[in-house]
């Protein structure tokens, strides 16, 4: 009993020490300059935006004065300008009209392509993957000649629906590469017993594995309306100045920047660069948590 009692302290007091240093969790070098790292990127990223609101309701004198300091006044006079003078109303419409379509088009197109290709083994099915991947490695400035006299000689040029047509082309690769992956990531047995249960091929991927898929379409399309709404090169070589009422967004901030030169009018572009960045902030904070779980649950799986 005397070797027990004398056992016990020697243990149980050095339990608890163990646990508390394990419980510790101190913060190494590698952390603190991966924090910094990512303070001075947030900075980076948040500073130049900000001042871009900030200089919509600053007047000339303003902006080419003290950059930091806040406006005199908050007026919307800059906005009301660039949304009538410069007609960024029409132009905004003319862009979700655009965007709309081609993301709908890609991401039909997009998603019925890739699950063919990640679901089903036929003759050339890598051959076609293949081609459809190597379409992110071509440089959209490259083709913009051959692409012009094409769409010219369709006779879709300075047409929206010519515009929404290369939007679909150019996001395609990048979608069916995505969605591809993601489908592979599926349990094949759901869609079997839908087959044995008498669905047909397009049934099954319609009814069954788009709502499976939900959380990479989800993300696609957010990556998709992004990519789509800051578009600028192909814009401006499809639709041309002989028809400004069908600009779209990128344009008309861009032909404000260029008459800012003459008229001088620093706020209304500030204010245009703003409108046309708050509808893509928004769509990215509303959909934040679809898209981290579509780009995760894919390696989760």
């Amino acid at each position: 009993m005397a070797t027990d009692t004398a056992h016990k302290p020697a243990t149980h007091p050095s339990a608890p020490a163990r646990t508390g240093r394990r419980g510790k969790n101190p913060i190494g070098a590698f952390g603190v300059l991966s924090h910094l790292a990512l303070l001075v990127w947030a900075i980076l990223i948040v500073g130049p935006i900000l001042w871009t609101f900030l200089s919509s309701f600053k007047t000339n004198t303003e902006i080419f004065g003290d950059a930091i300091t806040l406006p005199a006044s908050f007026g919307w006079d800059a906005f009301g300008r660039a949304w009538e003078k410069a007609h960024v109303g029409q132009y905004m419409l003319n862009t979700v009209f655009v965007v709309a379509c081609a993301t709908a088009g890609t991401m039909l197109l997009g998603s019925m392509a890739a699950y063919v290709l990640a679901r089903y083994t036929f003759p050339g099915n890598r051959l076609i993957y293949f081609l459809f991947v190597s379409g992110m490695t071509f440089p959209v400035f490259l083709a913009l000649v051959p692409l012009f006299f094409v769409v010219k000689n369709l006779g879709l040029l300075d047409t929206h629906l010519g515009v929404i047509l290369v939007y679909i082309a150019y996001s395609l690769p990048f979608t069916v590469f995505f969605l591809s992956a993601f489908f592979k990531t599926l349990p094949t047995s759901v869609a079997e017993a839908a087959m044995m249960d008498g669905c047909s091929h397009t049934r099954t991927f319609f009814q069954i594995m788009v709502p499976m898929a939900r959380p990479g379409l989800v993300s696609i399309t957010i990556f998709n309306i992004l990519g789509q709404w800051n578009q600028y090169l192909l814009p401006i070589v499809l639709l041309t100045g002989n028809v400004e009422d069908k600009w779209l967004i990128t344009q008309g901030v861009a032909n404000i920047s260029t008459n800012a030169g003459y008229e001088a009018d620093w706020p209304g572009l500030f204010a245009a660069l703003s409108m046309a960045i708050v509808p893509v902030m928004i769509v990215y904070i509303v959909f934040q948590r679809q898209i981290q779980s579509g780009l995760t649950s894919g390696a989760v799986k």
